[in-house]
């Protein structure tokens, strides 16, 4: 058997929001973008959030993205992604993701994420979790200034191709390798591995997942890793658990309840 390695999708398939977007706010104080450009990215957001993105879209992100760092200088943007990462990203990501990417990794696998938001977001976020191997979206930069131009943009066809081309140089056996994401833009990142799986899928990949069968994960529960590190339980599945048997109880108690009080009419009216 060769070596393999397990891909990861970032954006609702490690974290529970947009890597990309979630940086609006300290660009916006710190005069990158404008008022407006925080409301739209806000509202690309929720859409991204509700109904996910095909590649149409996810080629208008770029591109608006792209014009929108035009001018940037790259040391401010790393030192405000540092700045900000364990607020704005470290609470989001999801427990389940992080059990599965320690699972694969105790397994002897490597571990990449692949995501089409900035090089510069993703890598931090990847050494959040211990991982050092990403595939993300690259920048032109000319003098230390992005310049509005797109080196490598790691989203649809262009996963798959880098993945292969990884695979390639690191002898991985993609029979062997597995994948994870939430999109139908990564459909051909997921179908170049032995195992692919869709994870929190929008309507596009879950009838994918439906067609080539295709295993279908659902993560809810975003917890700071560093609680998950300590080997504390998520607090949120812990209170779900907890409303849960609330609930069945108090149906039952009623149930039991009135059974009861219509006995006790029988009872009179005999």
């Amino acid at each position: 058997m060769g070596r393999s390695a397990a891909f990861f999708d970032l954006d609702k398939t490690v974290i529970a929001k947009s890597s990309a977007l979630a940086f609006g706010r300290p660009f916006y104080r710190d005069g990158l973008i404008t008022r407006s450009d925080v409301l739209r990215g806000a509202y690309a957001q929720l859409v991204y959030q509700r109904t996910g993105a095909d590649d149409q879209q996810m080629d208008r992100m770029r591109d608006y993205l792209a014009q929108l760092c035009r001018g940037w200088r790259v040391d401010q943007v790393r030192q405000i992604v540092a700045e900000t990462l364990d607020q704005l990203i470290h609470p989001y990501i999801y427990a389940e993701a992080a059990a599965l990417i320690s699972e694969h990794r105790a397994a002897g696998r490597d571990i990449v994420l692949v995501s089409a938001s900035g090089e510069e977001m993703v890598r931090p976020i990847g050494e959040l979790l211990g991982v050092t191997d990403v595939i993300a979206t690259r920048m032109v930069v000319a003098d230390g200034h992005y310049t509005g131009e797109v080196e490598f943009y790691a989203a649809g066809q262009n996963k798959a191709i880098a993945v292969t081309g990884l695979a390639a140089e690191r002898g991985y056996d993609l029979t062997e390798c597995y994948a994870y994401s939430d999109s139908i833009s990564d459909a051909a990142l997921l179908s170049c591995v032995g195992h692919p799986t869709a994870v929190n899928p929008d309507r596009g990949l879950r009838k994918a997942a439906a067609e080539h069968d295709w295993p279908v994960l659902i993560f809810r529960h975003p917890v700071p890793l560093r609680r998950r590190m300590l080997g504390e339980k998520p607090a949120v599945p812990m209170a779900a658990v907890a409303i849960g048997a609330v609930a069945i109880g108090g149906a039952a108690a009623a149930y039991w309840y009135g059974r009861r009080r219509r006995a006790a009419r029988l009872t009179t009216a005999a």
